[in-house]
């Protein structure tokens, strides 16, 4: 025991004289954290919270237009300010940027009479196939033409997503535009009388309820944030950086000679290897700690979301270390493998990056393309976010969080016997 506590305390005076690798482990997280989840979080309240910005030219001016845009104003997606009719489509898009509207909708001249003289000749139509034909301001066996295409400019910066969102509010405010025509017209048709506004409201607002059930297997509500995802992804991607660190670590033990030094005198290498992972699981712990802290008690006061920690703390525990030996491991194979420092730092740093991309770390699992979705199971990264995942999304439930670890011990056990196989290869060992 003595002899594992020296060699501990060996690798903790190593690592404490490297100033850079210790920034690296953990000032550069702290510094991802924060700026990542700003700025994810802002995308959110805009898309969430707040209302887009959005420049209505409207160049019909009939009442069935004014009740479009009226309709749009009801959807509570957008702020909508009025723009002059008479502007050319350059000039539209101009006035987008001096009012930094991201959208911009042209109602077309002779909407309202178009969609005027379609509800008339929907409601002869209906009028005749129920045997109920009546006179009407229009013969319904004549074609009208179609309601002119309403167009919508909308900033590049736009995600194809929110595009598709404000495309669905247009389509839905034109839709009610057109059904409340033809409900008019149809009333007019059968009694003469306008169709009183209480009795439209009856109809036309009546929606029916949409139940909202939870798919967590615990049943439990909780809405994830960007301080829900970020916090545990880029503290991953922070235990698998040590790999820098602790790569090179090995491969200055490989060139110096330590490894057949170590051959005579009376220890085992097994046991400085166990110190090295020791001591650098520890470090990964330390890295959990610092920035959840941050998380807990930091951004409250920069205004994000406060990081909630499950309720389960010890099922925390357990996923944050078997994380970090996954990480471990990690380092120790490319400092096994690698021949030179450089190929240590190269390699390691880069293919970090490349698993944190494939892996759900940059970007959501559920966000990534299907293409990539076969490739993301192979990358250790990806099954120790679905550990997290699993805690803060589903409470920690000890079975979700034994299948959660199965993955991770399983690479974690590849990694150490292709490190050991390595090492006898180059008879260091």
């Amino acid at each position: 025991m003595y002899k594992l506590y020296t060699a501990i305390l060996k690798e903790l005076r190593i690592m404490l004289r490297d100033k850079a690798a210790l920034a690296v482990m953990f000032l550069m997280p702290v510094l991802l954290v924060v700026v990542i989840t700003s700025i994810q979080n802002s995308s959110l309240k805009m898309i969430n919270d707040n209302t887009v910005p959005m420049l209505v030219c409207n160049r019909d001016g009939g009442e069935n237009s004014l009740q479009f845009i009226e309709a749009l104003r009801k959807i509570g997606m957008f702020d909508l300010q009025k723009a002059d009719s008479s502007l050319t489509d350059k000039q539209l898009t101009d006035s987008m940027h001096v009012h930094d509207a991201l959208i911009a909708v042209v109602v077309p001249q002779g909407f309202s009479s178009a969609l005027k003289s379609k509800s008339q000749n929907i409601t002869g139509k209906a009028l005749t196939e129920f045997g109920m034909a009546v006179n009407t301001p229009q013969d319904s066996s004549t074609d009208v033409k179609e309601t002119p295409a309403i167009s919508m400019f909308y900033n590049p910066v736009l995600q194809e997503s929110f595009r598709l969102s404000v495309n669905g509010a247009l389509k839905s405010a034109q839709q009610f535009t057109e059904n409340r025509a033809v409900l008019q017209a149809l009333y007019l048709s059968m009694s003469n009388k306008k169709l009183p506004d209480s009795l439209e409201q009856q109809i036309l607002n009546n929606k029916s309820v949409i139940n909202q059930i939870p798919t967590a297997k615990d049943g439990s509500r909780k809405i994830p944030n960007a301080t829900q995802h970020n916090v545990p992804a880029w503290t991953i991607f922070a235990m698998f950086f040590i790999v820098v660190s602790l790569s090179t670590n090995v491969v200055k033990e490989k060139i110096s000679g330590s490894f057949i030094r170590l051959k005579t005198l009376p220890t085992s290498f097994v046991l400085n290897l166990a110190a090295k992972q020791i001591t650098y699981i520890v470090v990964t712990l330390a890295q959990v700690l610092v920035i959840f802290s941050l998380g807990i008690l930091l951004f409250p006061h920069i205004d994000l979301p406060k990081l909630v920690l499950p309720e389960n703390l010890g099922s925390l525990f357990l996923v944050s270390l078997a994380c970090g030996w996954c990480a471990v491991s990690y380092g120790v194979l490319i400092g096994v493998y690698a021949k030179s420092m450089e190929q240590a730092i190269g390699f390691g740093a880069v293919s970090v990056v490349i698993l944190a991309a494939i892996g759900g770390i940059v970007v959501p699992s559920f966000a990534m393309p299907e293409s990539l979705h076969l490739l993301m199971k192979i990358s250790p990264l990806h099954w120790c976010m679905e550990a997290y995942n699993g805690l803060f999304l589903e409470s920690g439930l000890a079975e979700n969080v034994l299948f959660s670890l199965l993955p991770i011990l399983a690479i974690i056990a590849a990694m150490q016997l292709a490190a050991v196989a390595g090492l006898k290869k180059q008879r260091l060992i």
